[in-house]
């Protein structure tokens, strides 16, 4: 069974209180606009030797001209494998910062560029390096995992670096080796974990403000409504959403689950950019976003990353312009940071385990 951790010593495992921006309201771009600056974008990648990769969060524009320039739309995990299998020498990551660091991690001799460098992430921010370190060395005897939600000198902290496509797997063959696992930083992706594996598991208390927002009493109101609708729910929600999933899953596994499920309804909860993905994947099927809604709700994020919002067609033009957007990280860092990340793409590899299917949930709450 896992380890009960005192209250006192899970409220110790906190970072900061994050401050949530407000999403950029970017100009209306009328359809032949807009396609002057996907073909002009198209052409400086070209002329730049750069492939652009795309996160299923990112407006539906930037995903669909990443597949259009012989890019690639994935989650983080993919997104870096794509980066070091291209031969292209400039990566441009449409997503949040850490995955630029991840794929300047994993590619040092490569140009990384970011539309904005200011579009971080609630996870990340809410795991000050310093404070984890700190709280890693009060606990020399656990093995420290880490969430790829997080920034380099984190990354750098850690033996493993994980995403949510491989996080059970990961945590699985180290319980069964007896590792007792110190967790950061997503607390309901940890829980989940913790209670599908057993393993004993310390967990930082940080939260997605997407995620964090799907509401379990709001979401039985929505299925009672459409009772012939599938519920996917992305593993950093809280508990009482994922005690009524039909499937748990990273993006990745969800996108696939949609087009594997006989339902025509599908109630999503998760991040709605994946909805663009989910619609190539299954057309014909209607698509419903969890509710965010409701008692105890403030809609910091109504579903929708502010901080992927930062990522539009506007600066990535620009971006490739400037240049002035690039991803730098300190080698001494970088050196240790790829070491836990090498581990995760090597289990990874060993096990053919590019994107698990998602895990059924077996004992829904009725």
């Amino acid at each position: 069974m896992p380890t009960a951790i005192p209250e006192s010593l899970r409220d110790h495992a906190t970072g900061p209180r994050i401050q949530v921006p407000q999403p950029p309201q970017w100009p209306a771009l009328s359809e032949a606009r807009k396609d002057t600056k996907k073909r002009r974008i198209a052409q400086l990648l070209a002329e730049q030797d750069a492939v652009l990769v795309a996160h299923y969060y990112t407006d539906a524009d930037l995903q669909e001209l990443a597949e259009e320039t012989g890019g690639c739309v994935a989650d983080s995990l993919e997104m870096a494998r794509f980066g070091s299998a291209s031969p292209a020498n400039t990566l441009v990551v449409c997503g949040v910062r850490f995955m630029g660091e991840t794929a300047k991690i994993i590619n040092p001799e490569k140009r990384v560029l970011m539309p904005d460098l200011a579009a971080t992430c609630s996870l990340d921010e809410g795991c000050p390096p310093d404070t984890f370190t700190d709280f890693c060395d009060r606990h020399p005897d656990r093995t420290v995992v880490v969430y790829a939600n997080t920034g380099v000198r984190v990354k750098a902290r850690a033996d493993w670096v994980v995403t949510s496509s491989i996080a059970l797997p990961v945590i699985e063959h180290l319980h069964r080796q007896g590792q007792k696992i110190l967790w950061a930083p997503d607390k309901h992706l940890g829980r989940y974990i913790e209670r599908m594996t057993g393993a004993d598991m310390l967990l930082w208390q940080g939260t997605c403000v997407v995620h964090e927002e799907f509401k379990g009493f709001a979401l039985e109101g929505v299925r009672r409504l459409h009772p012939d609708a599938a519920v996917l729910v992305h593993p950093e929600s809280p508990a009482d959403v994922v005690e009524q999933a039909d499937v748990v899953g990273s993006t990745a596994q969800l996108i696939d689950a949609a087009s594997r499920l006989p339902n025509p309804k599908l109630i999503v909860a998760t991040d709605q950019g994946i909805f663009w993905k989910m619609r190539c994947s299954a057309p014909g099927k209607k698509l419903i976003a969890a509710p965010t809604a409701g008692i105890g709700a403030t809609c910091e994020s109504c579903a929708h990353c502010p901080w992927m919002a930062m990522n539009a067609l506007q600066n990535l033009e620009q971006v490739l312009l400037t240049g002035d957007q690039e991803i730098h990280v300190d080698p001494e860092i970088r050196e240790r940071a790829v070491r836990p990340i090498r581990r995760l793409l090597a289990f990874a590899r060993d096990r053919h385990a590019t994107a698990p299917p998602g895990v059924p949930v077996r004992a829904r709450s009725e």
